[in-house]
């Protein structure tokens, strides 16, 4: 069966059209181990902390400063796949014929993707809010569906992308996490990407790209997204 996935988790997408044009950027990738806790109120009153603006999560973002020079800003895309599919993975196939088309649809958001000079290697990291109870049932939702296949096949237009998914450990954060390594393959030229996600209260931070770069940077990401999160 194949459905349209308009925004099938962006991440995802964005690294598969990346490969369909022989680009060496990473991929995005879906998380796995995730400790599946019942979404709870930070101050244990059963009502969740306000959500947190676009504007206050935009300085939790990554930034040159913290990179260093040998790092660019990539321009935000804006274009939309609505040509996008996922064949033989019934929990993403699911996932992406509801009404949300499988992406993380939080109202609250800040985003940014670097590309590091030296290698063409791409950084992505992506930060929402939502009430509590939300932002975990959506987050856990997503993730567990992207990782139930360890194979499947993307297709873009007319070209198939086969998708490997291997679950990776992740820095234990926050509430929640999921991490896994995503290898995407076409027309013989693979590509691999990583990608660590973590809750923490109404906060969630998806870092994704090159794994060198993941790697490199994951603990300093976490700590400035989440160092102040409800």
């Amino acid at each position: 069966m194949r459905n349209n996935v308009k925004n099938l988790l962006s991440l995802t997408a964005l690294g598969a059209l990346a490969l369909t044009g022989c680009s060496q950027a990473a991929a995005p990738s879906a998380p796995a181990s995730s400790a599946r806790a019942e979404a709870k109120s930070s101050d244990g009153s059963g009502v969740s902390a306000k959500p947190l603006t676009s504007a206050e999560l935009g300085p939790r973002l990554l930034d040159l400063i913290d990179l260093g020079s040998d790092y660019r800003v990539k321009p935000e895309t804006t274009s939309k796949h609505d040509d996008m599919a996922v064949v033989g993975c019934p929990a993403l196939e699911k996932l992406g014929s509801g009404p949300a088309d499988g992406s993380l649809d939080f109202p609250n958001q800040a985003k940014v993707s670097f590309t590091y000079a030296s290698k063409d290697s791409d950084l992505s990291e992506e930060v929402y809010s939502d009430t509590e109870e939300r932002i975990s049932a959506r987050s856990r939702e997503i993730f567990t569906a992207m990782q139930s296949c360890p194979k499947y096949q993307m297709v873009s237009g007319n070209v198939p992308i086969d998708v490997t998914v291997q679950k990776v450990t992740t820095p234990q954060r926050g509430d929640e996490q999921w991490g896994h390594v995503l290898t995407l393959t076409a027309g013989g030229r693979p590509s691999v990407m990583k990608q660590i996600a973590v809750r923490s209260g109404n906060v969630l931070i998806v870092l994704s790209g090159s794994p060198a770069l993941v790697d490199a940077h994951v603990d300093e990401a976490l700590a400035k997204a989440l160092k102040t999160a409800g």
